[in-house]
């Protein structure tokens, strides 16, 4: 069978599936999730002799960078955490027939608004195998078929996860096809699943820059766009230097290949000469490479240049931009300049300026006195998230179960025609 054969008959198959899955009850899905994530930790050792074959492959490759590596690797802890996600997600009310909006009308039509499920809804990915039970999980819960194509250097990770997961969910009573995986690496694969129109309702990309404006662009379905990560975190002139620190170090090492990380630090003049010496200290003893700006460079002289390009990166390793600004009108200026409209903090004892801080930055999250890290589904507690929305239509910042539904008006009348 060829690509595009594949791919149209697992898409045929989770539309079937879909009609199905909109109608199931609540604790129909929640036992189809527990049975997955029990399965996760029965053959997690099938998951990771087929991780290690993908880690050995991976390490093969010329200067593969650590973040990339930590994306790929699995291990007990992050299976567990797999499985706990699909538990969580069990957990959490169904948004399905959810109403949030009733009127009657002066001719007496009674209108209802409610949540359904979008109906097949396509994740393409990159390099984390968790994203394939997070997907699966979320998009089942949602009352959604999902049709799942990661990348190719997480195949036999993927391909591993896939399966058990197709296998208990369907022997849970969910209909066949629910949970498609493309287990093909051929790019043809994605260009055949971005045309799938009357089979597949909406396209979420997860990954890199370079796949997300690949699918934006080359797609004929409706694209809900998870943006990269150029965050960054401001140390306001009022800042409590150690809680400062503290912050800054999370957002940047806690995990850096993580869309959430911070990327780029901006520091008030009138703290510089305090605060930057003490923060570089700390950031290259925990291995990152720091880049500073003029002024930085002025107060820290062995720092590297950070060049204009520097302040669009998303870096995705341990290596941080450092910017001395004038004021809060600056930072905010180059914020909204160079961010991906993914997450901001400022760092402040200030109040006015928290609340203009989080005003005026344009951003999916935006946050005072705490770390990036935390945009994220299970820490808003959406349990897990289908990814990170950077757009402003249907859908921003950690996208959970709602977020995979959209709406239908339900209308009850007792004869009405209109004149």
């Amino acid at each position: 069978m060829n690509i595009e054969a594949l791919v149209r008959e697992k898409a045929q198959a989770a539309k079937e599936a879909s009609r199905i899955l909109a109608t199931m009850k609540p604790q129909e899905k929640n036992r189809a999730l527990h049975a997955m994530a029990d399965i996760l930790e029965k053959r997690a050792k099938l998951i990771l002799d087929a991780n290690a074959e993908d880690l050995e492959e991976a390490r093969m490759k010329k200067d593969v960078k650590r973040s990339y590596l930590d994306r790929l690797m699995l291990d007990e802890s992050r299976i567990h955490a797999m499985a706990q996600g699909l538990r969580e997600t069990a957990a959490l009310a169904d948004p399905v027939g959810r109403g949030d909006f009733s009127t009657v009308r002066p001719n007496g039509l009674e209108i209802r608004r409610v949540r359904v499920p979008l109906g097949v809804v396509g994740i393409i990915y990159e390099a984390r195998p968790n994203v394939t039970a997070d997907a699966a999980g979320l998009c089942l819960k949602s009352g959604n078929a999902v049709l799942l194509r990661g990348g190719s250097e997480a195949i036999r990770s993927n391909t591993a996860i896939a399966s058990l997961l197709a296998q208990a969910a369907q022997e849970a009573g969910v209909p066949r096809g629910a949970i498609g995986f493309i287990d093909a690496t051929d790019r043809q694969g994605v260009e055949v699943m971005l045309h799938l129109n009357g089979l597949v309702d909406a396209v979420i990309p997860r990954g890199g820059a370079g796949l997300i404006r690949a699918v934006v662009q080359g797609s004929t379905l409706p694209v809900i766009e998870t943006g990269s990560g150029v965050c960054h975190t401001f140390v306001d002139a009022s800042a409590d230097l150690a809680m400062a620190e503290k912050i800054a170090l999370n957002a940047k090492v806690s995990r850096p290949s993580v869309c959430n990380a911070m990327e780029t630090l901006l520091v008030h003049e009138n703290i510089a000469a305090d605060f930057l010496p003490r923060i570089v200290r700390s950031m290259e003893a925990a291995g990152v490479e720091v880049r500073g700006s003029e002024k930085a460079r002025a107060i820290c002289g062995a720092l590297a240049e950070a060049t204009e390009d520097d302040w669009s990166t998303e870096y995705g390793d341990l290596i941080l931009s450092v910017k001395v600004v004038r004021d809060m009108d600056e930072a905010i200026v180059h914020i909204n300049r160079y961010n991906t409209g993914h997450s901001e903090a400022i760092v402040t004892n200030d109040v006015k300026n928290a609340h203009r801080f989080q005003a005026e930055v344009d951003a999916a999250a935006v946050y005072v006195n705490a770390s990036t890290r935390f945009t994220d589904g299970g820490e808003f507690g959406f349990g897990a998230e289908i990814g990170i929305s950077t757009q402003k239509l249907h859908a921003r910042g950690p996208m959970g179960l709602v977020e995979l539904t959209t709406m239908k008006y339900l209308i009850y009348g007792e004869g009405q025609v209109r004149e």
